[in-house]
């Protein structure tokens, strides 16, 4: 995995990440707040491939308006279930730019999904890694329709989900980015990584 801060270029960073296929998805994990959904649609027009929010595709999956609505309803189990299912079709879709939930790659199988589609060329996964002080502070200012996990507020609980979920992201991700920049250089230095 290539960890890239927005102060090096792609010939000063570490590792040497490979380049994906024209074929495959660009899929942006990372914890809730990250800026995948921004970040996403932005790198989708910018690369003229179709944007996937995996949030959406589930919550209808589920018959449910929000995010918060689907998780309380269907329960976690049964959301999680129907996370998997929609990053299955996603990925046996054409190539897109794919952004995952927070709890996405925690999902039955899905981090199985993920590795696999890396191994076959089919997705290059990319972790938006920002600081637990800039996620919390962007939670504060718009909470939206993000359900608790722990049952302790969403800003309250976010250290705790970084610290079970960062290792997870790590491992399935082809480029970490570190800085809270922002999306149009996000865009700027991932396109410099799969271009």
């Amino acid at each position: 995995m290539q960890r890239v801060s927005a102060s090096h270029t792609a010939s000063s960073a570490e590792g040497g990440a490979h380049r994906p296929p024209s074929s495959a998805h660009l899929v942006l994990i990372g914890l809730r707040a990250a800026g995948k959904s921004t970040v996403g649609a932005a790198l989708a027009a910018r690369r003229g491939l179709p944007f996937v929010d995996l949030d959406e595709h589930t919550r209808r999956r589920l018959g449910c308006t929000t995010i918060r609505e689907a998780f309380e309803r269907a329960g976690e189990i049964a959301f999680r279930q129907a996370e998997s299912e929609a990053l299955a079709a996603a990925l046996g879709a054409p190539a897109s730019v794919l952004a995952l939930g927070g709890g996405t790659p925690t999902a039955p199988g899905a981090a199985d999904r993920l590795a696999e589609a890396r191994r076959n060329g089919r997705a290059f996964v990319i972790f938006l890694d920002l600081p637990v002080e800039v996620l919390a502070a962007r939670l504060r200012r718009q909470e939206g329709d993000r359900p608790s996990l722990t049952g302790r507020g969403v800003v309250e609980e976010i250290g705790e989900l970084a610290a079970a979920r960062r290792p997870l992201y790590a491992a399935l991700a082809d480029l970490r980015l570190l800085d809270d920049v922002d999306p149009e250089s996000l865009v700027s230095i991932i396109t410099s990584h799969v271009c």
